[in-house]
């Protein structure tokens, strides 16, 4: 295997397990838990979970996939700190966060290995001359990071 396929297949193998592991803890969860703050004065489980969501509906067309489909919600999950705007029920950012992930998993399975290393939106042409690893995978690489993050703290919530 070419160390490119490799390189990208650890890479999505990574990112997979996170989702995963993500999934299996939100599930672990009722509505009103996800409601509850990770500690005191801290952000609810269900402003996180919102908060990965939007996050993973950005990286559509930062990736150069589609459009984003939820900015309306940008304002709660990502403008604004938990509890200063109302939130939509924990069920909907449920369906939110498994629509962002399912349409980014339809995407990465389509992508070659090559493209992988092609720049993101967020990037000029002539910086990605200069900086060819801002592309595509190291910006899966990073939000692997951040969700990790995330999940770390909507692990304390107690039931």
């Amino acid at each position: 295997m070419e160390a490119k396929h490799v390189i990208v297949k650890s890479v999505l193998d990574a990112w997979n397990s996170r989702i995963e592991a993500a999934n299996k803890l939100f599930e672990s969860f009722t509505d009103e838990d996800l409601q509850k703050e990770v500690s005191p004065g801290r952000n609810r489980g269900v402003y996180l979970l919102g908060h990965l969501a939007l996050v993973h509906d950005k990286m559509l067309p930062l990736l150069n996939f589609e459009a984003q489909q939820y900015a309306h919600l940008e304002e709660a999950f990502l403008n604004k700190p938990d509890k200063s705007v109302e939130l939509p029920a924990v069920k909907e950012v449920r369906a939110i966060w498994k629509n962002a992930n399912a349409k980014l998993s339809e995407h990465f399975n389509k992508l070659s290995p090559e493209e992988w290393f092609q720049k993101h939106s967020a990037v000029s042409a002539e910086d990605f001359v200069k900086e060819p690893h801002r592309n595509r995978l190291n910006v899966v690489m990073g939000r692997i990071n951040h969700m990790q993050y995330h999940i770390g703290q909507v692990a304390l919530i107690k039931k």
